[in-house]
């Protein structure tokens, strides 16, 4: 029965607002979005050959059943993607962009749309952040980097790579003639009524041009603060903070770490339309509605900086600066929180008390500093482990003294199964610090206190990374090695 779901053609499902649900016992099982013409039941009755029993839906839930049924479901990836022969044709694809609006609905017999209309609908199936196009003397190969880790997907031969870039370039409405300078463009895709961003990055190589396509789910923008797995402590920090009328909010960690989730979940909590939230980006991931977002263009001169200080006349309550990376964006940030605005950013730091030595090397003088910081949270990403084939196993004296328990101590080992595609793991989970800005830390800011000094205070009764990381081991939510990954102290220091 689950070829039936998908044989019903996604244009057909879409237009006549018609989705077959899993069958009730031996009856299909009909979904009918409410205002739809009833008749195009009597299509799909005469489709299945079967009884069917049929249940009215609202627009919004039929538009969820709809990407379900279609955008994450495999067969209809492949179905998207259509035949992926990568045979002489390729040579005569058309310069022209693809008629279709929706990935799912094309038409097009073009191979190389159709190739790349299927590797964007595989990735999305499978959770992917990235996929790397690179090519090189031997062949072409495709990665999807899937909860963190490069995986193989694909692997084509070498003159397939040129034609395959110009059609990703156009997609993109870059310069397809120009190949010796990186380029950055955007795609704007819908897949099942899932509403996608690609973002599209060229570099010139030896072998040809590299491009990674990090593929942006504007689902993720709506987070709630909630669903990131933020631990009580961080929550209740982050929270206490955004309820204060002024000052500096600071998300710390490497690239690729959630920082930028954690700051429009943030925003989406402020976002009750009695503020004025303004945003200077770079780049603006997710469009947010009711928030005003500005991206930089250093060619125009639009720097963080000269952004921070336009948005600032702009009469804003909230202001999100995407980084602050040197010294004249930090002043103005600290300028604007004292002058009554409440400043969200973030720093490129490996922990919370990080960030403010950070500031400090950027020259913010230290009274400043004390009087406008409000809270630091720092953050990483490890792999959750599959709850389907995970194994107890008891940690060896080695595991145990990296992660700071006793030997014996039982742990979880990923194993590899269906569910997970036979990798052990299956998204990933947050680990944070929260850290607080109280009296004593104002005062040791002041006296231009090391980070070990500052960090004793803060993480007294808190957990630091090490801490959180070792819990999410103790509950069977990670490995010991996710966890030793991500925590660069030695464990006398933890």
């Amino acid at each position: 029965m689950t070829e039936a779901l998908v044989a019903v053609p996604y244009a057909f499902a879409r237009k006549f607002g018609v989705v077959l649900l899993e069958p009730d016992g031996e009856r299909f099982k009909v979904a009918l979005r409410e205002g739809s013409d009833p008749r195009a039941l009597l299509e799909v009755r005469r489709h299945l050959g079967q009884p069917m029993t049929v249940e009215t839906v609202a627009a919004d839930a039929f538009d969820k059943l709809l990407s379900d049924r279609y955008a994450m479901n495999g067969e209809a990836a492949a179905a998207a993607a259509g035949s992926l022969g990568l045979g002489d044709d390729l040579a005569l694809i058309a310069g022209d962009l693809p008629t279709a609006d929706d990935l799912l609905d094309s038409s097009d017999d073009a191979p190389a749309i159709r190739l790349i209309n299927g590797v964007i609908a595989d990735a999305v199936r499978q959770g992917v952040s990235d996929i790397h196009v690179e090519p090189y003397e031997t062949g072409l190969i495709v990665r999807m980097r899937i909860d963190g880790v490069l995986r193989e997907t694909l692997r084509m031969p070498a003159h397939v790579a040129p034609v395959l870039v110009s059609r990703i370039k156009v997609m993109a409405r870059l310069d397809i003639a120009e190949r010796r300078v990186p380029q950055d463009g955007r795609i704007s895709l819908m897949l099942g009524g899932k509403l996608l961003d690609v973002r599209v990055s060229t570099l010139p190589s030896r072998a040809g041009e590299r491009v990674v396509l990090r593929i942006l789910d504007k689902e993720n923008a709506g987070l709630d603060l909630a669903q990131l797995g933020l631990s009580a402590v961080a929550e209740s920090v982050l929270h206490d903070a955004l309820t204060e009328p002024n000052g500096i909010i600071l998300v710390t960690g490497p690239t690729g770490s959630g920082k930028t989730t954690t700051l429009y979940s943030s925003l989406r909590l402020l976002n009750d339309g009695s503020r004025n939230i303004l945003t200077v980006e770079d780049p603006v991931e997710y469009a947010i509605e009711g928030v005003g977002q500005t991206q930089v263009n250093p060619k125009v001169g639009l720097t963080f900086a000269a952004g921070l200080r336009a948005i600032l006349r702009q009469d804003p309550d909230v202001v999100m600066v995407g980084e602050i990376r040197d010294r004249e964006t930090a002043e103005i940030a600290v300028q604007a929180s004292l002058t009554g605005h409440l400043v969200l950013s973030t720093v490129h730091t490996n922990d919370a008390i990080g960030a403010i030595t950070r500031m400090r090397d950027m020259k913010v003088e230290p009274f400043l500093l004390s009087s406008t910081l409000r809270a630091v949270i720092a953050q990483r990403l490890v792999r959750r482990l599959c709850p389907d084939c995970r194994r107890a196993e008891p940690a060896s004296e080695q595991v145990a003294a990296l992660i700071g328990v006793k030997s014996g101590t039982t742990v979880y080992e990923p194993v590899g199964c269906d569910a997970c595609g036979q990798t052990g793991f299956r998204g990933r989970v947050g680990v944070f610090e929260a850290v607080r800005i109280d009296d004593t830390i104002r005062g040791l800011i002041n006296q231009n206190a090391d980070e070990a000094a500052i960090a004793r205070h803060a993480f007294a009764k808190a957990p630091n990374l090490a801490a959180s990381a070792r819990a999410l081991v103790a509950d069977g939510v990670t490995t010991p090695e996710e966890a030793v990954r991500i925590t660069r102290r030695e464990q006398g220091d933890a």
